[in-house]
């Protein structure tokens, strides 16, 4: 059966992942009009990726959704290795680390992907968004205007077709856009294997500990205790290439072989899947008016947690520029410096990730928490301040949190301030600040911290001790813009985003 319908959107998401649903979420509160269409009929199943590091936590407050994640998640607990059905030894696998003023999330978060993936729907429909389920991308066009998509039921082989000016492929390491686009991925070879990954549900092990044991012969059993649930994740890497058999008694079979546990003692296999570690990177994220984001862009080793947390970002990075350039007149050109950003922090993560998985090591500190990633290089940055010191905060950082409070004395931070999609300028000190336009008005949220007349003050000096003076134009990422002494540059910059020629555009 054919269904002839038309259904035109401004951005069709291909993929109901960590990328696509953050991306869903970001558009839907700049009010743009976005489809995210699903091949399964449902969320994807399985703890998977479970790590959140604290810059995709700072992304999780702004869309509004780390609330609920913190509630539903916990720390990573010690890792107990296991010898001979003891344990030899405890340590810390994730490094702990006090949060501070200007980094308030400063520990890697556990939270199972399928919960993260239900909370991060939740706040997509609490916005007025919505999912596609079982429905595939079966045909792909586009031209000078916009993308012609024909999307397949899944449920009954009806079609319809979709008329948008821009789509992203956030469909996986499979990507079905990515392969229609014809963009070649290469990446480093990593050694060949296939895993066992499987959620379970055990009795006989504490909840205390991260359980790991050594294989005589090679491999390794890890089980996981989930925060906020009953189940243990549970990763058998064997000493050979062989593909598992994900059979429920197989699986209770292979675990209990491999530790001291009986198979009595699994009670339940909740679900199962074969993975093969892979690399790579597609040569470019951008072709006409198509995108790629997450694993359809770059895929990692599960070495240190950057996968998913760089897959948000990708989102984060893509969800602002696309709302500049369809409610705010934006030239289409800001969308190429999506794949001029992300292509190198996508390459750096790809080196750590592969770095990690080929030496084994089992530690994992604040160099994997993706704060430090920057875009000093970007032709969004600007710097037009002279003789920083070496460790000052730079345009093209991401910009750090800072206790405030209001005049009256209420507490606040600017994290609360840079909270929405809106631009962020922060005047320190007696700057002068730039005339309003009426392009901008109401898109850019202007604070005076400290000096004579502050919106906020600063009464332990953290935001002076994090940014210094000057006029800090803050992006709707979290990142610096522009950082100046006088307005002229702010303005300068704000009008790449809100030309005076450009009226904005109807939600």
């Amino acid at each position: 059966m054919t269904m002839a319908m038309t259904v035109d959107v401004e951005v069709l998401v291909a993929g109901a992942g960590p990328t696509g649903l953050a991306l869903g979420i970001d558009l839907a509160r700049r009010g743009v009009r976005a489809l995210v269409v699903e091949r399964q009929d449902r969320l994807s199943p399985g703890a998977r990726g479970t790590g959140l590091q604290p810059r995709t936590q700072e992304v999780y407050d702004d869309l509004g959704v780390l609330a609920a994640v913190r509630a539903a998640g916990g720390p990573y607990p010690p890792m107990a290795t296991w010898r001979d059905g003891r344990k030899t030894d405890v340590f810390e696998m994730v490094e702990r680390v006090a949060p501070t003023p200007h980094t308030p999330y400063a520990d890697t978060l556990m939270i199972p992907q399928w919960r993260n993936l239900e909370l991060l729907h939740g706040r997509l429909a609490e916005l007025g968004g919505a999912v596609a389920f079982g429905t595939e991308l079966t045909a792909i066009g586009q031209d000078a205007a916009g993308v012609t998509a024909e999307l397949t039921s899944a449920a009954d082989g009806t079609t319809r077709t979709v008329r948008a000016a821009y789509l992203v492929g956030a469909d996986g390491g499979r990507s079905v856009v990515r392969r229609h686009l014809g963009v070649p991925m290469s990446g480093p070879d990593l050694e060949p294997g296939a895993a066992l990954l499987t959620d379970l549900r055990i009795d006989g092990l504490d909840r205390d500990h991260w359980h790991r044991f050594p294989q005589p012969h090679g491999g390794f059993v890890m089980l996981l205790p989930l925060a906020g649930t009953d189940h243990f994740q549970c990763m058998v890497a064997p000493s050979d290439a062989a593909t598992p058999d994900t059979g429920p008694e197989a699986v209770r079979a292979t675990v209990a072989d491999r530790t001291h546990l009986t198979t009595d003692q699994i009670r339940e296999v909740l679900w199962t899947s074969v993975f093969r570690p892979r690399a790579g990177m597609a040569e470019r994220f951008r072709d006409g008016r198509i995108f790629l984001a997450g694993d359809a862009a770059h895929i990692h080793s599960p070495a240190g947690g950057q996968g998913l947390n760089t897959s948000v970002q990708d989102a984060y990075n893509l969800g602002w520029k696309l709302g500049q350039v369809l409610r705010h007149g934006a030239p289409d050109a800001l969308l190429d410096t999506y794949g001029t950003e992300r292509l190198p922090v996508a390459a750096g993560i790809l080196e750590t990730s592969t770095r990690l998985h080929r030496s084994g090591s089992l530690r994992r500190g604040r160099d994997l928490h993706q704060l430090t990633l920057h875009y000093r290089e970007s032709p969004l940055t600007a710097d037009h301040r002279a003789g920083l010191a070496p460790n000052a905060l730079q345009a093209g950082d991401r910009a750090p949190n800072a206790p405030c409070a209001t005049p009256d004395g209420t507490p606040s931070h600017l994290f609360d301030a840079f909270r929405g999609p809106h631009f962020t300028l922060l005047a320190l000190g007696d700057t002068e600040l730039p005339r309003p336009a009426d392009e901008w008005s109401g898109h850019v949220h202007t604070y005076r911290v400290g000096g004579r007349t502050p919106d906020l003050t600063d009464p332990e000096g953290h935001a002076q001790q994090a940014y210094g003076e000057g006029l800090f134009l803050v992006r709707p990422d979290g990142y610096v813009a522009v950082a100046a002494a006088e307005p002229g540059p702010v303005t300068a910059e704000l009008s790449r985003y809100f030309p005076p020629s450009g009226a904005a555009r109807a939600a």
